[in-house]
């Protein structure tokens, strides 16, 4: 859907998450208390639960922190704000990574972030939707330019997992792990994911998009369709208030470093920090690949960042892709 003034104002007054009363709203707002409702009533589209009371008013299932580029800049740190280009913010886009593969292709800047309240066509792995209602959680990619070539980043996505985590342990936000290649999980429960797109040649310069998405609340409802154990930052902090544009600074400052970095540093660098944060050393699983179906037992990663599975025969072998899930799914 595509925001009026009146929806954009409603939604804003209504982001405390307190109740406000349907006349109050419409003087505010200069409409017709049935306008008022018709608009509370368009934001499901956007996975936005209002509920409505008589004689309380509307309030929000939960509050949101709507982000802001001047309050996101605000924490970067100098290191980060040299190396950036441009931060844009979308209301609602089809993906934030669609939308810097287009940029990366016309090779129109170096360097850029873009985030989002609302995707429409967010993407995960193997094509598959991600899940995230209006401004409840992180969705952000960045743009970034490598003159090496696409084989001098192998292995980028396992480091980008290591600096979001090193990100949320600087939050508070503890127990986090990894699970090949790049998925962050929190108690066997999916937190997060990384999508990393690449435009370019094996051996000259190349673009990478790196998404990001971290649920920080997800609703019942809107998760309904997702057929895997999953988590959010409002679970396991407690808080039901995220301030998203303080964490997606923190994210930023973590992750920049590691992109201006890694031509030069290279996997090695962050293997060890990653096999400390591995969530499926030692436990069962099943590797989904092309045409065939594997079971066995992970025994980490090698040092070019492929999975090591010791089958029942034990017999180890290594992988370079692969769609991965424990056999035994928490209750």
């Amino acid at each position: 859907m595509d925001f009026s003034d009146k929806q954009r104002q409603l939604l804003r007054l209504l982001a405390d998450g307190q109740f406000h009363s349907g006349s109050a709203l419409a003087v505010q707002l200069g409409i017709s208390r049935s306008a008022v409702w018709k608009h509370t009533q368009s934001f499901s589209a956007l996975g936005l639960e209002v509920m409505a009371i008589s004689g309380k008013g509307y309030r929000l299932e939960a509050p949101l922190s709507l982000l802001a580029v001047d309050a996101l800049k605000a924490e970067l740190t100098p290191f980060t704000q040299s190396k950036l280009g441009a931060v844009e913010i979308f209301e609602q886009c089809d993906s934030t990574n669609n939308y810097l593969m287009s940029e990366a292709r016309q090779g129109r800047v170096a360097s850029k972030v873009c985030l989002a309240e609302y995707q429409a066509a967010g993407k995960g792995r193997r094509g598959r939707q991600w899940v995230a209602p209006f401004g409840q959680n992180i969705m952000l990619s960045i743009l970034w330019r490598f003159e090496l070539g696409t084989s001098a980043i192998a292995g980028l996505s396992l480091a980008i997992g290591v600096a979001v985590i090193r990100a949320l342990n600087k939050q508070g936000i503890a127990g986090v792990g990894l699970k090949w290649p790049n998925d962050i999980f929190w108690q066997d429960r999916k937190l997060g994911g990384i999508l990393i797109e690449v435009v370019g040649e094996t051996s000259g310069p190349c673009a990478v998009v790196v998404g990001l998405g971290l649920n920080g609340f997800l609703p019942a409802k809107a998760a309904g369709d997702i057929n895997q154990a999953w988590v959010d930052l409002r679970q396991i902090t407690g808080q039901t208030t995220l301030n998203r544009n303080h964490l997606s600074a923190a994210l930023l400052n973590a992750l920049i470093p590691v992109l201006a970095e890694f031509e030069h540093t290279a996997l090695l660098d962050y293997l060890q920090e990653w096999r400390g944060y591995d969530c499926m050393l030692n436990k069962t699983v099943t590797v989904l690949l092309h045409n065939q179906t594997l079971s066995g037992m992970v025994k980490g990663i090698n040092d070019q960042g492929l999975l090591l599975l010791q089958d029942p025969q034990d017999k180890l072998q290594a992988f370079a892709s692969g769609e991965i899930s424990f056999n035994t799914q928490p209750t």
